[in-house]
């Protein structure tokens, strides 16, 4: 009897103890999966944004490109936004605060480990973009706006070096990184939604 009792004493405890552990794992599903739902509503916001801003700059290099004079105003009123970029503040590393504080070991879903750490890679690449746009408005979208155009007025001062192949070849850079950043946008979009459908099997399982 004695040692009955101390079984299902043992029992007992390993059952409390695999409980709370499944617990807390899916209270670390769920949390996960309220960060990435906020961060893919910020990516969106991104993509808009960004998406907003190519299309300007198309119709200016098409202005420049055909050497449009009539559209100069037009012109004059984009040309300042070229100082301007998207960027994605993410308020947090999910994957590195996992293996730094050791709540990792708390998850037992292999697929949701490897989503979560595929989705960083994709994060920390989107901040490589967003590095190298800023350091090109930085370096030379900024100062190609200012001695061209009057901030005050947004009315092209220097149209010749405005409607030159150099201001051209500029906007035609800016929306290169633009269009790569549009499609890692688009990327950590689907690996946010696959690894929520992820989570979401997890947690209904559960």
């Amino acid at each position: 009897m004695v040692m009955i009792g101390i079984s299902l004493a043992f029992q007992v405890s390993n059952w409390d103890d695999n409980r709370i552990r499944k617990n807390a794992e899916i209270r670390y599903y769920e949390n996960i999966r309220l960060q990435i739902a906020g961060d893919k509503a910020l990516i969106l916001n991104q993509i808009d944004y960004n998406n907003q801003h190519m299309v300007q700059f198309a119709f200016a290099n098409k202005v420049i490109e055909t050497n449009d004079r009539s559209k100069m105003d037009t012109l004059g009123a984009i040309i300042p936004k070229l100082t301007n970029y998207s960027a994605f503040d993410r308020q947090s590393n999910i994957y590195e605060t996992m293996v730094n504080s050791g709540e990792i070991k708390l998850l037992q879903n292999d697929k949701i480990i490897n989503g979560t750490r595929e989705l960083e890679e994709v994060y920390l690449y989107i901040d490589r973009m967003e590095n190298i746009h800023y350091d090109a408005m930085i370096g030379y979208a900024a100062p190609a706006v200012t001695s061209t155009v009057k901030w005050s007025t947004r009315k092209i001062q220097e149209p010749d070096k405005v409607y030159s192949y150099e201001f051209q070849n500029l906007i035609l850079t800016l929306m290169h990184v633009m269009e790569e950043k549009d499609d890692t946008y688009n990327k950590a979009i689907k690996e946010i939604e696959a690894l929520t459908a992820l989570i979401d099997a997890a947690l209904q399982n559960d």
